[in-house]
């Protein structure tokens, strides 16, 4: 391992309980207070025996005298370290920073309809349809919402959810790029992609705080859901949903109807959709200002304070625990060996 690493690694370090190391000196205070008993020596006397070899006897002391107590072992010291070392609950954490929990539940409902080839918009200078654009300001967005729970939905002539609610923002992104136009048809079922998101926030047991932005360039077409009544059982469960309108509007002309067969952009049912759940309409003529509607949706619905905080980690306090039990044992045996002796 590198030193460079050694040290990044160390850095991730942690102790859950650092408070334990209070109780370190714990074993040293109790040496102190409590003292050991001494044993009480009986001499053994006998007189005659005494008398006999009292010329051969030292003049000192033939009884032992108190000898000073003695400090810990030194494998009773490594076991308490040992312990307390186990007791803080050494961690080592696998992401440098804490996950972000916002609470935020928002659903991306994209068209995919045959309209959004019409090449109308702009990106870096090239003329871009209407897909290659929104994914390009969609993806920043998502990048942008660290902390919220995502999903994907893509519709034309029906709808289809691509990705459940989910924190792994990058698959979201993957699969948005992923999409293509015309997979899930040529027409347009809007009331369809929001009955979708209702079921599936129903099944999940989203909370009542869920967001859909609907993103489409045309009018309800196809599908068995009437766009205002799936707003109205929105608005039953809470569910607010933004309208974004992209591309540029125009009178069709009849290439546009046999090849789309579609209306222009239901300006007026998309603008209900949105007041009937407290969001509201936007519509993008280009990709600068379709940019401009998902920062200021991303400021209305930013989060000002964490709520939970998460970071993966390992707990490490088995070894310190598992190398105290060893020298226990290495303790109780070296004593028995004394008791031997």
């Amino acid at each position: 391992m590198r030193l460079e690493n050694l040290f990044e690694t160390l850095s991730n370090l942690s102790f859950i309980w650092p408070w334990m190391i209070a109780f370190l000196p714990l074993p040293w205070i109790i040496h102190l207070i409590i003292k050991p008993v001494h044993k009480q020596h009986t001499p053994l006397l006998a007189p005659q025996i005494i008398a006999r070899i009292e010329d051969q006897l030292p003049t000192e002391n033939l009884i032992e005298s108190n000898q000073p107590s003695k400090g810990i072992p030194v494998l009773a010291i490594l076991m308490w370290f040992s312990l307390i070392i186990a007791a803080t609950r050494p961690v080592l954490y696998l992401d440098a920073t804490p996950f972000q929990v916002s609470g935020k539940e928002m659903l991306l409902a994209v068209d995919l309809s045959g309209s959004m080839r019409k090449e109308d918009m702009y990106l870096a200078g090239d003329e871009v349809n209407r897909l290659v654009a929104v994914k390009s300001v969609v993806s920043e967005f998502i990048t942008r919402r660290q902390g919220d729970r995502m999903g994907l939905i893509v519709f034309g002539t029906q709808a289809f959810l691509q990705s459940p609610l989910t924190y792994d923002l990058n698959t979201v992104n993957t699969l948005l790029n992923e999409t293509e136009i015309g997979m899930a048809g040529n027409n347009t079922a809007i009331g369809d992609a929001i009955g979708l998101t209702l079921k599936h926030l129903y099944e999940s047991k989203s909370t009542n705080n869920a967001i859909l932005i609907l993103l489409t360039d045309g009018s309800n077409t196809a599908g068995n859901v009437n766009p205002l009544d799936a707003a109205s059982k929105a608005q039953e469960m809470g569910l607010k949903i933004y309208t974004v309108g992209v591309g540029r509007i125009k009178t069709r002309n009849g290439l546009d109807r046999f090849m789309t067969n579609k209306s222009d952009m239901d300006i007026d049912t998309l603008t209900k959709i949105s007041d009937l759940t407290g969001g509201q309409f936007f519509q993008a003529n280009d990709t600068e200002q379709l940019g401009e509607i998902y920062q200021y949706i991303n400021e209305l619905e930013s989060v000002e304070h964490e709520i939970f905080s998460y970071r993966l980690r390992t707990e490490y306090y088995v070894w310190p625990l598992g190398f105290a039990f060893l020298l226990s044992l290495l303790l109780a045996w070296s004593q028995l060996r004394k008791v031997g002796a």
